[in-house]
């Protein structure tokens, strides 16, 4: 992918899984704070989750979204409940460690399978 504005720092890692942990929205919260601590990088805000509503859209596609911000950027948390099948998606303007997110998340989500990541 073409750096179309090198002046800016941003680092991005993308990070997908089956998990096997029961999850629900006080999980997804300390995972989000938890995650932002582990990797030394600062929130200004609480979680935002959300659960539509039974009807919404796709039976297949129930689960959460949920962004935490920060000073240097945000994450991301998109959970298929049914399937037991998450992506998360990190977006920085500061360095951090992608092999710690990466083992912090199957770590937290009980992940023993095959972890598909992507950094860049």
């Amino acid at each position: 992918m073409r750096d179309l504005a090198p002046g800016i720092v941003r680092r991005r890692l993308l990070i997908e899984g089956y998990f096997t942990v029961g999850t629900d929205e006080s999980h997804i919260r300390a995972f989000l704070l938890d995650l932002a601590a582990h990797l030394g990088l600062r929130t200004y805000g609480e979680p935002v989750i959300f659960a539509p509503e039974s009807g919404m859209g796709k039976a297949e596609n129930a689960g959460y979204d949920a962004f935490v911000p920060l000073i240097d950027s945000g994450i991301s948390l998109y959970v298929w409940s049914g399937p037991r099948f998450l992506s998360v998606l990190l977006y920085t303007c500061k360095a951090f460690d992608p092999e710690a997110a990466i083992a912090f998340t199957r770590a937290r989500f009980g992940i023993d399978g095959e972890i598909a990541s992507h950094a860049f």
